[in-house]
């Protein structure tokens, strides 16, 4: 795991993103395929809007799966992940070979089972990711099952979880959060090739700190990117505040 220290927003994403779009043009070139996994939320703005910008990239021949989605949510709701990637993504770039987004409108175990099957047939060659501000990686949240080879897994989400995708401004209240979803699981991210973790603003600092500076624990889920030997995690001044283990000079 490489830690990248950045002077803002704009420059972890600009980063972020270009490390990402050189992977990727990178798999195409030796494989003529690439297989990627995208985030949401805020925290993946700037990283996806650089990303975007890399006009080098050859889509019709990359494949897009993505981390999570709520249980039972519209696809039309404003919180809704499928919504904003088709937003904030699929629509500034041209037509990938394939889409495979999350469905968590229907029976959910059977979605699981469905996109298992996909992945299984795709491995990840780069994987966007972020940390949430109870550590969780997808929403795998604590304390996250590090073993389980099942690649979606239907979770709860906890109190801290579900209070950051409200103070985020997704929903109108608390009580409109759902409190399940369908989440990629811990091995399933970790087999990706590459991952590439953008981790913005100072809400964040006590789980950066918590996942890098403390020994692996599921306690702390996106610790175990501490074990993958091709991650970067990209942070800004602000989500690196807290750091004890090791430099904070920013590039």
């Amino acid at each position: 795991m490489n830690v990248s220290i950045h002077k803002d927003n704009l420059s972890l994403g600009e980063a972020a993103g270009k490390q990402a779009g050189a992977l990727i043009k990178s798999q195409l070139a030796d494989r003529g395929r690439a297989h990627i996994i995208l985030a949401t939320g805020t925290s993946q703005f700037e990283t996806l809007r650089h990303l975007i910008a890399d006009r080098g990239i050859d889509w019709s021949k990359v494949i897009i799966f993505h981390l999570d989605e709520y249980i039972g949510l519209s696809d039309q709701h404003p919180a809704s992940f499928r919504k904003y990637l088709r937003e904030r993504f699929i629509a500034h770039v041209p037509k990938p070979a394939a889409i495979h987004l999350i469905d968590g409108e229907g029976d959910a175990r059977a979605e699981c089972t469905r996109l298992g099957k996909l992945i299984a047939a795709h491995p990840i060659d780069v994987a966007l990711v972020g940390i949430g501000e109870n550590g969780h990686l997808a929403f795998n949240d604590p304390p996250a099952d590090f073993k389980t080879e099942e690649p979606y897994l239907v979770v709860d989400l906890d109190d801290q979880c579900v209070a950051q995708q409200y103070g985020e401004g997704w929903f109108k209240s608390l009580d409109e959060v759902p409190r399940k979803a369908i989440s990629m699981s811990i091995r399933q991210i970790m087999k990706s090739q590459h991952i590439i973790c953008s981790v913005p603003d100072t809400r964040k600092a006590q789980a950066v700190h918590e996942c890098i500076d403390l020994p692996v624990n599921n306690l702390h889920p996106a610790s175990i990117l501490q074990e993958h030997p091709r991650c970067t995690i990209y942070l800004d001044g602000a989500s690196a505040s807290a750091l004890t283990s090791i430099d904070h000079g920013v590039s």
